[in-house]
């Protein structure tokens, strides 16, 4: 029977030269975007004990997270599935910064399941979190550094969805909906699935004011015009939505003047991270593509589990995913040097750690290498070292 020994597990991927190249060379390009912006590099562990890991945000998590026992003391921890419950923690303990403070990081996260079918269950997760303040330009500056990473990338056909989560959060707390039966409305709305929003009401389960208005919002979505109409139909009914849409109506305005030329579009049912998120949500699309390339929002609650309720907003993204889809360019030169083995050979020796140290690729032969013709092949180099009248010099191949 033939071997399986060397398949990966569903969803989980591995690079090899040259993407894995290329991918690296994008991670250092995004945190030096970042470093500019002023965010501070953080590196959380890839795996903490679960009552620190699905705290706040991180219970949308808990059937993304593979768990596992501490044997040294049996406690349950977990492989970190998200990287935002981890940031809010070092916010409130590690740093415990007293105003705003920004955050970024890149690193593997793994998950008991996809986020979308045939999506990955080990993401690299990109992003960046912004603590402290509660303003709009806050959000606006995530907006902003979430369409310059996805440009950097090589992704220029982008569009951005917008939503705000308080609408759907209040029209289901005014109804007094049970917790027992909020989930299932909840998966009804997130698939905007009228019929099964109707047959919900059918069946006695729905109140009518309810179904009118959920009815009303999985329709609200569109060009940014639609917000006058979600304004004449919602407008109202609570003072938190008739605010919810005003803050939507301000992002929109701020959005329009510093990117004109970007498609913006209204959803104001989609309710992803809608446990822990507390107010906009925005999403970037492309053309084509029928899953998002970065996502984020404002989720002002998060580090409450830490004793430190501290306005909170950032997007996250997942660098596989962008590599593969965007035309980034590894800017390294291609090629390299192929240098003659001599371990005994002062004079060669200096001449390849001064070409290193220029920055050249020096790939040295293999000593007594039966076929060192493959070898040069192999090695990308398209020039060579040789020794000409006593001098170190270096030829194309």
């Amino acid at each position: 029977m033939q071997s399986t020994r060397w398949l990966l597990p569903e969803g989980v991927q591995e690079t090899v030269p040259p993407e894995s190249w290329r991918l690296e060379a994008a991670r250092r390009a995004l945190l030096d975007l970042y470093w500019r912006w002023g965010y501070e590099l953080i590196r959380p562990p890839l795996i903490e004990y679960l009552d620190s890991l699905l705290t706040g945000a991180g219970h949308e998590l808990d059937l993304y997270t593979f768990k596992l026992t501490d044997q040294l003391n049996g406690r349950m921890m977990g492989v970190r599935s998200d990287m935002t419950t981890q940031t809010a923690r070092i916010d409130a303990h590690r740093l415990a910064a007293t105003g705003p403070a920004r955050y970024c990081y890149i690193g593997s996260v793994l998950r008991t399941r996809p986020g979308e079918p045939g999506g990955s269950r080990s993401p690299l997760q990109v992003g960046v979190e912004k603590f402290g303040d509660a303003h709009l330009h806050s959000d606006l500056e995530i907006v902003s550094l979430m369409l310059e990473t996805l440009r950097m990338m090589g992704i220029e056909q982008i569009y951005l969805d917008l939503g705000h989560v308080v609408i759907y959060r209040r029209l289901v707390a005014l109804a007094d909906v049970s917790s027992e039966f909020e989930p299932v409305l909840f998966d009804v709305v997130q698939r905007k699935s009228r019929p099964d929003l109707d047959r919900l009401a059918a069946d006695g389960r729905l109140g009518a004011t309810l179904h009118d208005r959920l009815a009303t919002l999985i329709g609200l979505s569109g060009p940014a015009g639609v917000l006058d109409r979600a304004r004449a139909v919602l407008g109202g009914i609570d003072p938190r939505i008739d605010s919810a849409l005003e803050e939507t109506a301000d992002m929109v305005a701020l959005i329009e003047a510093h990117y004109p030329e970007l498609p913006l579009f209204i959803d104001l049912a989609e309710l992803r991270g809608y446990r822990y998120k507390t107010g906009l949500l925005f999403a970037a699309f492309a053309p084509g593509l029928g899953r998002e390339l970065a996502r984020g929002g404002r989720y002002d609650d998060v580090g409450s589990a830490f004793g430190r309720p501290r306005p909170a907003t950032g997007f996250s993204a997942d660098l596989n995913l962008l590599a593969a889809l965007g035309g980034f360019a590894d800017d390294r030169p291609a090629g390299g040097i192929f240098a003659p083995s001599g371990h005994d050979d002062e004079s060669l020796l200096s001449e390849i750690r001064r070409l290193r140290a220029s920055g050249e690729r020096v790939v040295v032969a293999t000593p007594a290498h039966a076929e060192a013709h493959i070898e040069v092949e192999s090695s990308g180099c398209d020039r060579i070292l040789e020794q000409i009248d006593g001098t170190w010099r270096v030829r194309p191949l």
